[in-house]
């Protein structure tokens, strides 16, 4: 008696072929988002696109926009993006955000975004515009060089204000350093005052701080503002940065 039918392995074969020719359902592609990630840790932001942007107006304080046209020439080259559908969190203060050059973005219609840490992105947002009042480490008075070294600055109370939320690097004959220490004392603002010329470990610091954020190390003072490095001494930024973080 012959067997009739199809052999299990040839039943398999046509089954699996009617499968791949069988039409099948597709959900549909969704709309193509305002930015992609183009390389490992970058964004690429499109001028069209959904995007809020953060910067630093001339003035020293932190502004938003969603027009980018708006943002003044001298803050255009570091800028935050975000996106407002997907906020950032507020308790990650730390967490990196990402900065790009407006002015690639409006002369191409799009630009790179790069992840910066808050406090460099704030430090090269205020490096953008003019320094506060500073003294160049050239200008050094000869009789300065004559001078014995200061007296190191009194260790500070932790207990009337709590701990240091400011660092001054500078110098003793620096006009510039002595205003912002009379500014905080007066206002009484927990500071560190570290003397860049008479202590090689607080020169060293700065070094060390200044490479890290882009900053140069020719003038002073500088000032270290919770992580934020000013170059010189300005006091609506210090007021801006003691103030609520962008």
């Amino acid at each position: 008696m012959k067997r009739t039918g199809i052999s299990l392995r040839a039943f398999f074969v046509l089954t699996t072929l009617t499968a791949i020719s069988a039409p099948a359902c597709r959900r549909s592609a969704p709309d193509a988002p305002a930015a992609a990630r183009t390389a490992p840790g970058t964004l690429e932001v499109l001028k069209d696109g959904r995007w809020l942007f953060t910067y630093m107006e001339p003035k020293g304080e932190f502004a938003t926009t969603d027009k980018p046209e708006v943002i003044p020439a001298q803050s255009r080259a570091v800028v935050r993006v975000f996106d407002p559908s997907n906020p950032p969190q507020k308790n990650n203060a730390g967490a990196e955000i990402y900065v790009a050059d407006v002015n690639v973005l409006l002369k191409s219609g799009k630009a790179q975004a790069k992840p910066l840490s808050r406090e460099a992105f704030e430090t090269a947002a205020l490096a953008q515009l003019p320094p506060g009042e500073t003294s160049p480490l050239t200008a050094r008075p000869a009789h300065a060089a004559n001078e014995p070294p200061p007296a190191p600055p009194p260790a500070w109370d932790g207990g009337a204000h709590g701990p240091p939320v400011v660092t001054i690097y500078g110098t003793s004959w620096c006009g510039a350093c002595r205003a912002a220490r009379q500014y905080l004392t007066e206002r009484k603002i927990p500071f560190a005052d570290k003397d860049i010329e008479n202590d090689p470990a607080a020169a060293q610091e700065l070094r060390d701080k200044a490479s890290k954020m882009g900053i140069p190390t020719d003038r002073v003072p500088v000032i270290d503002v919770r992580g934020r490095l000013l170059l010189g001494f300005d006091r609506g930024r210090i007021e801006a940065l003691l103030g609520e973080s962008t």
